[in-house]
């Protein structure tokens, strides 16, 4: 086995121990991990980390649901339109993208380039999420019940959202989170549940009706993989009662912005400089 693959499957395990320590930020992870560890391309990249994150996610929102945190009304209300765009994305948009999108003189900016770098460009705002103190995670739901143009509104975020998850192949739940404390009024930890609910829908209806019927996928890897990720979910919550949650966040924050320059410094000027 190559010293590169030895380290994505580390890589998986990274994955699943941050979900079980901080809840979050492990999946944002699997498309630089499949990408340049692994050497897949971008298509089979995000359609991979779809599955990864739904998977993932879905535990975690069975778990949140075992707990009374999960706004199966909500979910569906958000996750329904999220649904429709992100199958349209990975079903249709995808496949249909040209190797090359255009050029501007000598720079060519190919579908690589577009999924990768808007990837790197939405790691920013997940990385300040996490940067942020804790204050928000005490935010409590409104008194007065979500209006109907609130509602509205959370349906049309749930087809930005849809769309976003479909084309970089990450959950989105930096966004998602917000959506739901503002405009649904739920409670943080309730938001938190029920947006794992909403990624698992997300990814996983995106993938099986999506990429299941225009790449080949290979199921071996993609099983171990994820089966690897879950063993760090579950030893990063055995672990999460001895490490303070709170300082790793904010550390696996900045970790992000460094996995984002990465990725620009990787498209934008080793694979142009070839």
């Amino acid at each position: 086995m190559e010293i590169l693959h030895i380290l994505g499957y580390l890589g998986a395990l990274l994955i699943g121990l941050s979900l079980g320590l901080i809840g979050g930020g492990g999946s944002i992870l699997a498309v630089p991990v499949l990408a340049y560890l692994f050497a897949v391309n971008e298509q089979v990249a995000t359609a991979y980390s779809l599955f990864i994150v739904g998977s993932s996610s879905l535990l975690g929102g069975i778990k949140q649901h075992l707990k009374g945190f999960v706004q199966w009304k909500t979910a569906f209300l958000f996750g329904v339109p999220a649904i429709f765009s992100v199958t349209i994305v990975r079903h249709l948009l995808i496949p249909a993208l040209p190797e090359n999108l255009f050029s501007v003189g000598d720079f060519v900016v190919t579908r690589r380039l577009a999924m990768f770098g808007l990837f790197a460009l939405l790691m920013i705002p997940a990385a300040i999420s996490m940067l942020k103190t804790c204050k928000n995670e005490k935010v409590k739901s409104h008194l007065e019940s979500p209006s109907f143009a609130q509602l509205a509104l959370l349906a049309f975020e749930g087809l930005v959202i849809g769309f976003i998850t479909g084309f970089i192949g990450a959950g989105g739940g930096f966004l998602i989170i917000p959506a739901l404390v503002m405009l649904a009024k739920l409670e943080m930890k309730e938001a938190v549940g029920t947006s794992l609910i909403i990624i698992a829908l997300n990814s996983l209806v995106g993938f099986f009706l999506g990429d299941v019927f225009t790449i080949a996928i290979d199921w071996f890897f993609l099983i171990r993989f994820t089966a690897l990720s879950y063993v760090g979910i579950f030893l990063g919550s055995y672990l999460g009662n001895f490490i303070d949650g709170k300082r790793l966040k904010k550390a696996f924050g900045y970790f992000i912005i460094v996995m984002a320059a990465f990725i620009f410094y990787m498209e934008l000027v080793v694979k142009h400089s070839f």
